[in-house]
């Protein structure tokens, strides 16, 4: 069943996407070479609560961290530890959720941690334009098949797989809600798009093949290749005339 917010709901979304934004500008400076996963993770739950809101992945289906720490070849869901420290050249998606007045605001970024190697910020840039892409097809009357088209066809023209086991999903007053968004598909099929409407939209786009694998802690994700993979989300409201991005961040606007 796909919740069709009010205007009373669509404000305390985009309240709740606010602040998810504000807290991963927050974060940025601190994404470097000697900084923890852990580091990360207890600086973003100490923001979250003083901002009188409460960290969504924290306790979810026994989830034991704030926030997602995703490292490389790590495709989503990684768990923030004080063993994994930061690296030059690596690549981190973190990826934030924030309950506030009963809703869900969701959203990642894939850092640059250092000097990244070329190809590799390459594949960052392009899955960002993969999920801006997908962003643009949003409207009344379209689809959900829309945005996985719009996609995949950006990620296959430079050699990329899309991840195809995970997916974005409608939220609101659940952290999880139908419809799920996949980040692959055929224009025109899927659930057909309607004002008040909010999910996530959130492509993983690997250097290698699109199969995943599931780690004994029941969450990390990895690559089956061990290639290294990034990811970008925001959470999107459907308007009259076509979208809204509510967890835009400062920097996306100026761009």
């Amino acid at each position: 069943m796909i919740t069709i917010k009010s205007q009373r709901e669509i404000e305390l979304m985009r309240k709740t996407c606010a602040l998810a934004a504000k807290t991963m500008e927050y974060i940025a400076p601190f994404v470097k070479p000697g900084v923890s996963t852990e580091e990360l993770n207890q600086l973003c739950h100490d923001f979250i609560i003083a901002n009188n809101a409460y960290p969504s992945p924290l306790n979810y289906h026994g989830f034991p961290k704030s926030i997602c720490t995703s490292l490389n070849e790590v495709v989503c869901h990684g768990i923030p530890t004080k063993d994994q420290i930061l690296k030059d050249g690596d690549i981190l998606n973190i990826d934030i959720t924030t309950y506030l007045d009963g809703f869900h605001g969701d959203t990642n970024k894939t850092f640059l941690v250092g000097k990244v190697a070329p190809h590799v910020e390459k594949l960052v840039d392009v899955t960002y334009q993969c999920m801006m892409a997908g962003i643009a097809t949003v409207k009344p009357g379209g689809h959900i098949g829309d945005i996985g088209a719009a996609i995949q066809e950006i990620a296959h023209a430079h050699g990329y797989s899309v991840v195809e086991d995970y997916c974005g999903h409608g939220i609101g007053r659940e952290f999880h809600e139908a419809p799920q968004v996949v980040h692959v598909g055929k224009k025109g099929t899927g659930a057909m798009m309607k004002p008040g409407m909010t999910f996530t939209i959130e492509p993983m786009i690997n250097l290698g093949v699109k199969e995943t694998k599931l780690l004994s802690d029941g969450w990390t994700v990895l690559t089956k290749d061990r290639k290294w993979s990034a990811q970008f989300e925001h959470t999107i409201l459907v308007t009259e005339t076509g979208f809204d991005i509510l967890t835009l961040r400062n920097e996306e606007k100026t761009n």
